[in-house]
């Protein structure tokens, strides 16, 4: 995996674009990214064109490659020589590495969470699984699938703890990816219902009750994945993101 950045793209930075920096930065766009990977609208392999991301963004190349090199330090994208960037496209290996490192992290964060949440924090589970609720009731795919990774980076939030936080990120992220490749059809990343059990344990002050119950939700996850690499189809990344 490398990436090749040229000197005299230096310079086209700001010259063809010269509000570019006033617009938009890495973070925001890598952000984005991020966000179309969680929501399963960016598949595994899904070839990132730097020419079309530099239309969606209204920004120079060196923005989009700088970005890319950040996505691919967090393993979301992978660049090859020769051929460009690529959402990454984990293996059946890679897979399981990813639920044993949640495994072994979520049920602290959720027994940390419990530990140190604050009523408005508790508030602000329940409303986030009523917003989760209304999504599944009402068919809306995308706003699920974002909501159901968006609580368990919550509860890292909620645990306070920064690292922990930006680890989950890229864990529910990369579990996005995973279940795009081997999740069954129609499965998205968690059930809702498995999800009130949890803010139940918070109700409760029960740490333990939490952690456990986190635990169960994963297998769950995991249990439902289907071994059987896919890739999808192409994306216009233009429509995508162009704002």
């Amino acid at each position: 995996m490398s990436a090749h950045i040229e000197v005299k793209d230096v310079a086209e930075v700001g010259r063809g674009n010269p509000v570019e920096a006033e617009e938009i930065d890495e973070s925001e766009i890598v952000e984005r990214i991020f966000e179309a990977v969680m929501e399963q609208r960016l598949p595994p392999g899904t070839k990132l064109s730097e020419s079309a991301l530099c239309d969606a963004f209204g920004v120079g190349r060196m923005r989009i490659r700088r970005t890319l090199l950040l996505l691919a330090s967090r393993e979301v994208v992978e660049l090859h020589a020769n051929r460009g960037a690529f959402i990454a496209s984990p293996t059946a290996e890679q897979a399981r590495e990813v639920f044993e490192a949640r495994l072994t992290l979520e049920p602290n964060i959720a027994r940390l969470a419990v530990q140190r949440a604050s009523d408005d924090d508790i508030a602000m589970l329940v409303r986030h699984l009523e917003m989760e609720h209304a999504a599944h009731d009402e068919r809306h795919r995308h706003d699920a699938i974002r909501l159901s990774g968006q609580f368990h980076t919550m509860l890292a939030q909620v645990a306070g703890n920064a690292i922990l936080l930006r680890t989950m990120k890229e864990l529910v992220a990369r579990t996005s990816l995973i279940i795009g490749i081997f999740g069954a059809p129609g499965v998205h990343n968690c059930r809702d219902d498995e999800h009130t059990s949890i803010v139940e344990a918070f109700h409760a002050r029960d740490a333990e009750r939490a952690a456990r119950m986190m635990t169960i939700h994963l297998k769950h996850i995991e249990r439902h994945l289907q071994i059987g690499a896919r890739t999808g189809d192409a994306v216009d990344l233009v429509k995508l993101f162009g704002r």
